[in-house]
């Protein structure tokens, strides 16, 4: 006959016992699951705050119940907005038109200190083109004229002319200028720089003829 040994199990812990069994119980997944987050923490915080309000409510006037529902709601929201954000009101702004065939994307701010810091250079040629881009960016911007693959500072003239008809010389003297940098090589000049800097500034500043958005002719 074989004896086995007697093993005493304690049915009653002490206190450190205790505590370390509920400590290994509580660590178990299904329980760490279970404990609230953060959100739920402070929406609690919440209600239990909506609720004080109301403790010993009775008997209060109900014009004076109401205000406080409507304070109590009104400070809901503020607390969303605090930490949700601010909801976009506004349409996401659409990203930049590339100019011409280079996928020029810049802004206009961008794009007017380009021009700026290669006039201070004595940089006509660079200069001119970068104002004649900015010029192009500002009318494009406003949905005035629509730019397409091919489109050449000529076209671009022209369709600007239509909601600037005051402007149509200086607009076509302006792309010749450009063209003549860009692609023939010339060397610009100040008096060039300062005449499309003058012609961008105007049209910032027109309000175009009509509300049709004006496209250039497809380039032959």
């Amino acid at each position: 006959m074989v004896l086995i040994p007697r093993i005493e199990i304690p049915l009653d812990p002490d206190a450190p016992e205790a505590r370390r069994w509920l400590e290994e119980e509580l660590a178990k997944p299904e329980y760490q699951g279970a404990q609230p987050n953060a959100f739920d923490l402070a929406m609690q915080a919440i209600r239990d705050w909506i609720a004080s309000l109301f403790e010993g409510a009775r008997g209060l006037p109900e014009p004076l119940l109401m205000l406080l529902g409507v304070l109590a709601v009104a400070a809901v929201v503020v607390i969303g907005l605090l930490v949700f954000g601010l909801p976009r009101l506004r349409r996401r702004r659409k990203p930049s038109t590339p100019l011409f065939d280079d996928r020029d994307r810049r802004d206009l701010a961008t794009l007017r200190r380009a021009a700026a810091a290669a006039a201070a250079a004595d940089d006509w040629p660079l200069a001119i083109e970068e104002r004649f881009r900015a010029l192009v960016r500002g009318i494009v911007d406003r949905d005035l004229v629509r730019v397409h693959p091919g489109s050449t500072a000529h076209g671009i003239a022209d369709a600007a002319a239509r909601p600037f008809p005051g402007e149509a010389q200086p607009l076509r003297t302006a792309a010749a200028d450009f063209d003549a940098v860009r692609y023939l090589g010339r060397g610009g000049s100040s008096a060039a720089y300062a005449r499309i800097t003058e012609l961008e500034q105007r049209l910032a500043t027109t309000a175009p003829l009509g509300e049709a958005v004006s496209e250039p002719e497809p380039a032959r």
